[in-house]
C-alpha cells in the first residue's frame, strides 16, 4: 500500500515507479467525438505513457500504467484551435510516406479542455526479450532522471501546445473526484501487421480521486476509413 493506495505489484513483487505531473491546461480527446475536441475529465493511460517516455525510454522496455491519482478538481474551459482537415491515414502516418499541408487545409474547431491539472502516475516497467539488464536498472535510471528533472523531450498533456511539468512525488492530497468516465483507450500494440496496430480499451472509473488501470484491456478495432459498419 502506498499513500493509502493498494497498487498492483510487478511479477517480481516490486512496487511501480511514480512521477508527479502538472500543467496549466490539458486535452485528452475522447475518440468518439469527431467534430469538436472534448477532453476526458482525467488523464488517460496512453497520455501518461507519453509523459513517461519523454522522461526515459529505451527500445527494450515499455510502461504499463497501474493507477493515476487526480490531485486537483476537474475544471474545464473552451477554446478555438487551428487544426488541419487533411489527415493522413494511420498506416501512412506510421510509415512517414504522407506529407500533410497544414497551411492549405487549416480549419478551426472548438475544444473543451482541462485547466490547472495535476496527477501522480504509477507505472510498471516491462522488459522485452532482448533486454540486456535487469528491470531494477531501468527503474533506477527513471528515478534518477525524475529527481534531476531530465527528459528527452518536453512532455505534454494530450497535445503539444499544453506542456507538462514533472517532478518527484510529494504528499499532495487527492481531489474528491468520483466519476464514471466510460470507455477509455488502454494501450496500443504495434506487434501485428504494419500500419494495423491493435488497440485495447477498458471501462474507466475514478473513485476517490484515483483511476485504477487494469493489467489488460479488451481488444476492439476502430472502423477503417471508408468501411461500412
Amino acid at each position: 500500500m502506498v499513500n493509502g493506495l493498494t497498487l498492483r505489484r510487478s511479477p517480481e513483487g516490486d512496487l511501480p515507479v511514480v512521477v508527479q505531473v502538472s500543467g496549466e491546461a490539458a486535452l485528452f480527446s475522447r475518440p468518439e467525438l469527431k467534430v469538436e475536441r472534448v477532453s476526458y475529465p482525467v488523464m488517460t493511460p496512453s497520455a501518461a505513457v507519453g509523459v513517461l517516455e519523454s522522461i526515459f525510454w529505451k527500445p527494450e522496455m515499455r510502461y504499463q500504467i497501474v493507477a493515476i491519482e487526480v490531485l486537483k478538481p476537474v475544471k474545464q474551459f473552451s477554446v478555438r484551435r487551428n487544426e488541419t482537415s487533411d489527415v493522413a491515414p494511420l498506416s501512412e502516418a506510421i510509415k512517414g510516406t504522407r506529407r500533410v499541408d497544414t497551411a492549405a487545409h487549416r480549419d478551426q474547431r472548438n475544444a473543451v479542455c482541462l485547466r490547472d491539472v495535476a496527477y501522480r502516475v504509477h507505472a510498471h516497467i516491462e522488459l522485452a526479450g532482448h533486454a540486456d539488464k535487469r528491470v531494477a536498472a531501468y527503474r533506477d535510471q527513471f528515478r534518477r532522471r525524475v529527481r534531476k528533472g531530465a527528459c528527452f523531450q518536453q512532455p505534454y498533456l494530450g497535445t503539444r501546445e499544453f506542456s507538462a511539468e514533472f517532478g518527484w512525488p510529494d504528499d499532495t492530497r487527492r481531489a474528491d473526484v468520483n466519476e464514471e468516465i466510460g470507455i477509455m483507450l488502454h494501450s496500443i500494440h504495434r506487434d501485428g501487421k504494419p500500419g494495423q496496430p491493435r488497440m485495447e480499451w477498458f471501462a474507466a472509473r475514478v473513485v476517490a480521486g484515483v483511476l485504477y488501470v487494469p493489467e489488460r484491456g479488451i481488444e476492439l478495432a476502430l472502423p477503417v476509413e471508408g468501411q461500412v459498419v
